[in-house]
């Protein structure tokens, strides 16, 4: 079996509570509201019939995310840790699965993430100044070595820096709004769209994918868990008010473009944000949406970089073999060791995107069908937590049990489903590195035993 190592390491250092609420809402406002709100609109308007439609879409996406953060809420209340989803798989689950877990979270789905943002970065920074011939992953590579480096010097820093990201991203996407409302005129209606009803189902379907994907990252608020100072009931609050304040945002941004643009113009739209604030401000003002899609990606990349580590270090502190990852360094309250890992296997990816040549979309497919599996498992690890430890003291339970968790299950069941029918190569190569976790744990056991 793998090695699971003593808890009385004196080597290892424990996460401080020196986090508040506000730091976990900027934390999952940062992470959400990122460049997605700026790129699936257009897709969303393409595959529903008319305005109402559209926005029902925005605000379904919204009911189901609150369905998960309910559930999030129990989950991080009962079971506060640094390791997050990791330490709720180990919980319901066992070692060998949240020990897969933690290997596709630091080979894939994580890092892939930061690629991720770190390419939507360089697309939009390189519109604001180029750096020659190699400027996509010169910014790319550079983004991640930067907030690596922010990250290292200590959890007050990065969040710090978080804060301030994501105040710049909620003004610049406010401002989208108030060109919208304010200085354009309402566009005319477009005509409904007549589909029969295995068509409008299938391009619904297809809506919501968008949505949620526009929608997803909130969880990642559940690997600072265990550094909230006013305890788990606050993380539950700051999961809640946080899905509420983006439910509130998506909805009047995606208003905002369909009284501008009307619901064809967003649908025709290659850059939504961009048209609008064109047609109210002039053409002058389209560097200002380059610079906001930069920011997001940014407040994005940064919290996901604070996430990602602890995850890595609750694995080190739990199994031997990778011991260098949990050690926690108590004069910055963070873990370094991890942080570095995660930023070199992210620059990893960053050559692989290159190599395609198709960085955005390469990513997307490597990192998609490996994340909502393991999302679903979570969700199911509310209903079996609650049969295997019923005993456990849960400030926070999810209301309206067992619906809330079974809306998040099928949610993350459909979008599991759809990653793998319409994701090409990218995603197949995810699911190999996932595999040869799968082998390395067999391996690790047998070399153990």
């Amino acid at each position: 079996m793998i090695d699971v190592k003593k808890s009385t390491n004196e080597n290892i250092g424990e996460p401080k509570k020196i986090l508040g609420s506000v730091d976990a809402i900027s934390i999952i406002v940062g992470i959400v509201i990122g460049a997605g709100v700026f790129k699936t609109p257009a897709l969303v308007a393409a595959n529903t019939s008319n305005d109402s439609m559209f926005l029902l879409s925005w605000l379904l996406g919204g009911a189901v995310s609150l369905s998960g953060a309910l559930s999030y809420a129990e989950l991080t209340s009962a079971y506060p840790h640094t390791g997050g989803d990791y330490h709720f798989l180990y919980r319901a689950y066992g070692k060998r699965l949240a020990f897969l877990f933690a290997w596709a979270r630091m080979t894939v789905i994580q890092t892939g993430s930061i690629a991720l943002l770190a390419f939507i970065f360089s697309d939009y920074a390189s519109q604001i100044y180029t750096l020659g011939p190699y400027t996509e992953v010169i910014y790319a590579s550079g983004i991640i070595v930067l907030l690596t480096f922010v990250n290292i010097l200590g959890i007050k820093i990065g969040t710090g820096t978080q804060k301030i990201f994501t105040l710049m991203e909620v003004t610049g996407i406010l401002l989208v709004i108030v060109a919208g409302l304010f200085f354009t005129t309402e566009a005319p209606p477009s005509p409904n769209v007549h589909e029969n009803t295995s068509s409008f189902m299938s391009n619904w379907g297809m809506a919501m994918v968008f949505v949620l994907l526009t929608y997803g990252g909130w969880n990642e608020a559940a690997y600072v868990s265990a550094e909230m100072k006013s305890g788990s009931r606050s993380m539950a609050f700051a999961m809640i008010a946080s899905i509420l304040i983006i439910t509130i945002v998506y909805i009047l941004v995606n208003y905002a473009y369909i009284y501008a643009l009307g619901h064809q113009g967003v649908a025709n739209s290659k850059a939504v944000a961009a048209d609008l604030v064109q047609l109210a401000w002039g053409g002058a003002s389209v560097k200002f949406i380059g610079l906001l899609v930069a920011i997001s990606a940014l407040t994005s990349a940064n919290a996901t970089i604070i996430t990602g580590a602890r995850s890595n270090y609750a694995v080190g502190n739990d199994f031997s073999h990778f011991a260098t990852l949990g050690k926690w360094n108590n004069k910055v309250s963070s873990p370094v060791n991890a942080l570095i890992l995660q930023a070199i296997i992210s620059l990893m990816l960053i050559a692989l995107g290159v190599i395609t040549r198709h960085g955005f979309e390469t990513i997307v497919e490597y990192t998609a069908p490996v994340f909502w599996f393991f999302f679903l498992l979570v969700g199911l690890a509310v209903l079996i937590l609650r049969v295997k430890d019923p005993s456990r003291n849960r400030p926070f339970k999810v209301p309206f049990y067992p619906f809330m968790p079974l809306v998040f299950c099928l949610s993350s069941g459909f979008l599991l489903l759809s990653s793998v029918l319409y994701t090409g190569k990218g995603a197949l190569l995810g699911i190999g590195v996932l595999m040869v976790g799968l082998l390395f744990v067999l391996f690790v056991d047998d070399k153990s035993k």
